[in-house]
């Protein structure tokens, strides 16, 4: 129950009571004096008058008081409900901007100041961990860079023995992934500091589905997974070419990893009103309920993928969701688990090539 709500009841009973308490009285008082009064009225017709009175009187101040009551609890709590309103609205992307306040000192202008301190506290937080995931990766990046040259020009060397090629070649592969985590925590850092710009164009989204489902086809191949392209609309959306292909990529990528020898992939792309609906499924472990809320956090891999000798570092879908959501767009993930997971994108479509 509100908490308007419950302040209204409140004060209705203990109006009610009062009111009744009040009416008692003055009845008892009116009809005493009615009784005794000269008029050649009897016990009965005084009862009458002051019952009459009463009820003429007495219920009209009840209904007044409840519904000045109600307006009063109303206009009081405003504030409150616009408080919550905000409060509700608030992530990390808008912790610079403040909750309302009434400006009167009031408890609820206070609670605001105090909401607003906290937000801009939690500000100053997430921008000192934007700035060192920003300031470590960059100093990252070039010692990765270098090792993985050095490692490279080593493998040339045609005088190395099979296990010094195979150890060489295990570190170029650990350096790779490193390389690829650093990346993406790069990516996703100035996406949340608002950094990236999209480079946006009408472009034939169909067209890039079809790429990915190359690139799944090759990435298959070793698995023997049979991946399939049904429906492939052909459909334009404003967007960025790069993001979107490797929005794609990683969907597919992904879709492969979490798969089971002889598996499927399947992916179709239609039209749904005036967007784009990307469908791809896999066969696999799928994912369990509990894992669905989070797969979108960074470094999350579901047991699933812990169970398994599955390379990767738990970015890939977090930097899928954030493509997504850069393009207006939005993505559900269902699974079942021991079965299939299927994820849906919808893309809104490119405005100028909707039907007029």
């Amino acid at each position: 129950m509100m908490l308007r709500t419950r302040l209204t009841l409140w004060y209705a009973v203990v109006l009610t009571v009062s009111l009744l308490l009040i009416s008692g009285g003055a009845f008892n008082e009116i009809y005493e004096q009615l009784r005794h009064s000269h008029r050649p009225s009897s016990e009965r017709h005084a009862l009458g008058e002051a019952g009459e009175l009463l009820f003429e009187v007495g219920l009209p101040a009840v209904l007044l008081g409840l519904a000045g009551g109600w307006w009063l609890t109303r206009r009081a709590l405003a504030p409150l409900s616009g408080l919550i309103q905000a409060a509700e609205r608030t992530d990390e992307r808008n912790l610079h901007q403040s909750l309302p306040r009434t400006g009167n000192g009031d408890e609820l202008d206070r609670l605001a100041l105090v909401l607003n301190d906290m937000k801009s506290r939690l500000n100053d937080s997430f921008a000192r961990i934007r700035e060192f995931t920003l300031h470590a990766s960059h100093e990252l990046k070039t010692p990765l860079t270098v090792m993985h040259s050095e490692l490279e020009t080593a493998l040339r060397d045609e005088t190395l023995a099979g296990s010094q090629r195979e150890r060489l070649l295990s570190q170029l592969d650990e350096v790779q992934r490193l390389s690829k985590i650093v990346d993406g925590l790069t990516l996703l850092t100035k996406a949340d500091a608002g950094q990236i710009r999209l480079n946006r164009e009408s472009l034939r989204l169909d067209d890039l589905v079809r790429d990915a489902h190359a690139d799944a086809l090759i990435l298959a191949e070793p698995q023997g997974l049979k991946v399939e392209l049904g429906m492939c609309d052909p459909l334009c959306v404003n967007g960025d070419r790069h993001r979107l292909r490797q929005m794609l990529l990683n969907l597919a990528d992904n879709a492969v990893k979490y798969n089971q020898p002889g598996g499927a992939v399947r992916m179709a792309l239609q039209q749904r009103s005036s967007s784009a609906q990307f469908v791809i499924e896999n066969t696999g472990p799928g994912i369990p309920p509990t894992g669905l809320s989070r797969v979108f956090e960074r470094f999350y891999r579901g047991d699933a993928a812990h169970g398994t000798a599955v390379e990767g570092c738990g970015l890939g879908l977090s930097i899928v969701h954030w493509i997504v959501g850069a393009h207006q767009g939005t993505i559900r993930i269902e699974s079942e688990p021991a079965k299939s997971t299927t994820v849906t994108v919808r893309l809104p479509l490119d405005p100028t090539d909707l039907p007029r």
